[in-house]
């Protein structure tokens, strides 16, 4: 089932201006191998077939299916794990005790949440700070563009082998086992799954249509899909959400130097906001 120049061309167009993606000619297999998948659910005889249906429908719905299968959604518990630690050691200090103050709650923001590993990290992480700070309250948000992904992530069900990276004492404490042990499933408890909620997201938005302001937000391994210049616009309309002195988070691999946004590295793969220091500052 092969997908011909003309009809990859098309969806590379599609899948660059709706969600940013970059989609060089090398993508082909990629996109074509991906579009098997939504090829063989609608019954179809070839991906040419299904290019005709999909440019000619006029509906959203199947926009949603290929927007889920396309999208890359590699994720894992504790995935680099020395911003964890730089939250509760440095960061978490530094916010909480005002927080603390003004009986406001520590609020983070997971871009680009996947099926909710990032996120419950987070609350993992911030429950076991909470439960050393009395008085001190925290919330999540995970946002994601795809909603077979935050299906997953509001479920909180994963296969016990993808918690293997979680520290046995948060297992003990944020896991619950299938009572199916056959099953070899865990599920996060009750408890931590009521402090993230999760919505969908297109970070090609105009608006993001989310007001809370955030005091860290954990941007990673999504960059790299994007180029400059999306990148950057990307980066400063999740910085109106975020806090001064409010700290950013990106990817090892990944960094936004150079780029004109609001936030200066204070660490590898780490940045925080600019303190506004008066009305006239350009920061």
């Amino acid at each position: 089932m092969e997908l011909s120049p003309t009809s990859f061309a098309s969806f590379a167009q599609f899948i660059t201006s709706e969600l940013g993606i970059k989609m060089p000619d090398s993508k082909l297999e990629m996109v074509r191998s991906r579009l098997l998948r939504r090829v063989r659910d609608l019954q179809m005889a070839s991906v040419e077939e299904y290019a005709q249906y999909f440019f000619a429908s006029s509906n959203g719905e199947e926009r949603e299916h290929l927007i889920n299968v396309i999208t890359t959604n590699k994720t894992d518990f504790f995935r680099e794990s020395t911003h964890f630690e730089y939250l509760v050691e440095v960061a978490l200090p530094a916010l909480s005790q005002a927080r603390m103050r003004s009986g406001e709650r520590v609020k983070l923001w997971s871009a680009g949440c996947s099926s909710g590993e990032e996120p419950y990290t987070l609350a993992m992480v911030m429950a076991d700070y909470a439960g050393a700070h009395p008085g001190l309250d925290f919330a999540i948000l995970g946002t994601d563009i795809s909603t077979k992904v935050l299906n997953r992530a509001r479920a909180g069900i994963y296969q016990d082998s993808q918690a293997a990276a979680i520290p046995p004492e948060y297992r003990r404490r944020y896991l619950l086992r299938s009572q199916n042990r056959n099953e070899k499933l865990v599920r996060v408890t009750p408890q931590l799954r009521a402090k993230v909620n999760f919505h969908q997201l297109n970070f090609m938005d105009e608006d993001y249509r989310i007001r809370d302001l955030f005091d860290a937000i954990f941007f990673r391994n999504v960059m790299i899909y994007f180029d400059r210049e999306t990148t950057e616009a990307v980066v400063r309309k999740l910085c109106q959400n975020l806090l001064p002195g409010g700290y950013f988070f990106v990817g090892h691999s990944e960094s936004i130097g150079g780029l004109n946004v609001p936030v200066k590295c204070v660490k590898t793969s780490i940045y925080r906001k600019f303190e506004v220091k008066n009305q006239g500052s350009g920061d």
